[in-house]
């Protein structure tokens, strides 16, 4: 299991969650963040971080959002993340 960041994101891309990521698993996308799902620890660090309410645990994914979780796994197999936290990538 690994912790998605969902629609909420979109544009806001806040970096709270990056602060408090303790394996630097979270990427940033061209409009959104995303959890790098063989990074994750599942520790859940980032949901209470997010000042949008953007990230569930994939399994608590809201029904409406469920289409982020494919959204989240297809942006780690196109190669494209790239690193948001100081001093990576």
């Amino acid at each position: 299991m690994t912790y998605i960041i969902t629609e909420p994101c979109i544009d806001t891309l806040d970096r709270g969650c990056v602060d408090v990521c303790p394996v630097d698993c979270i990427y940033e996308g061209p409009d959104m963040l995303y959890i790098h799902p063989d990074e994750c620890i599942d520790c859940g660090a980032c949901e209470p971080e997010c000042p949008v309410t953007a990230i569930f645990a994939e399994e608590d994914t809201p029904a409406e959002w469920e289409s982020y979780i494919r959204k989240n796994y297809a942006f780690f197999e196109t190669g494209e993340e790239r690193k948001v936290a100081q001093g990576r990538g």
